[in-house]
């Protein structure tokens, strides 16, 4: 079966989807997840539209770009982990990130971490990032570990059913799911600067012992 004409922002992607099918799907999604600037969900929503003109297998879409993206998190993760610290201790002052900015980072991950996780996999910038800073603020692995899977098989399942059904008309989807998205990571910004707010305000009004 001859594939089908992939529509604007996707069809750069159809030369990899024709060659590679499914290897494609696992490579990008995989490298994009840990760090790598390479359109990951862009491919998953590519070859779901395939999947959905009869040319890729829907579910093996979807087993592979959930395998690839729990993977790829998770080797960010463990270069947060084991090597991003010692990075951010010498270099973060540069850019204002001091140690004592990142303990306090790591505590406020480690209370809110969850959500961000889950709701990161969905906002371009934190994706990519994700497992990186997770891996730095010291969080547990088991604990991200569990969030990130519900976050990529939320992502997963979104792309690949809107691709799948909607077909040609996943351009016009896709603006506005983009639009909003960055509306979500606006009103996640606003969330996170009223909760240190209060936490700022709670230690000054506290008597000192």
């Amino acid at each position: 079966m001859s594939a089908p004409p992939l529509p604007g922002f996707l069809s750069s992607l159809a030369g990899p989807l024709n060659h590679f099918g499914y290897w494609a799907v696992l490579l990008f999604v995989l490298i994009e997840d840990f760090g790598i600037p390479v359109p990951g969900e862009t491919i998953l929503i590519a070859a779901s539209v395939y999947a959905g003109a009869g040319r890729l297998n829907v579910v093996l879409v979807a087993v592979v770009a959930f395998a690839a993206a729990v993977a790829g998190d998770n080797i960010g993760f463990a270069i947060g982990h084991f090597g991003g610290r010692a990075l951010a201790d010498r270099w973060g002052r540069y850019v204002f990130l001091t140690q004592d900015r990142l303990d306090r980072a790591a505590g406020f991950f480690a209370r809110h971490g969850a959500w961000i996780i889950t709701v990161a996999r969905f906002i371009e910038g934190l994706r990519q990032a994700n497992g990186i800073v997770a891996g730095i603020t010291g969080l547990r692995w088991l604990r991200f570990l569990a969030f990130n899977a519900l976050g990529a098989a939320l992502w997963v399942g979104t792309w690949v059913s809107v691709g799948y059904l909607a077909g040609s008309h996943i351009d016009t989807i896709y603006t506005y799911v983009t639009r909003y998205s960055y509306y979500a990571l606006i009103a996640a910004a606003v969330v996170i600067v009223a909760l240190i707010g209060r936490h700022l305000l709670r230690r000054r009004r506290a008597p000192s012992s």
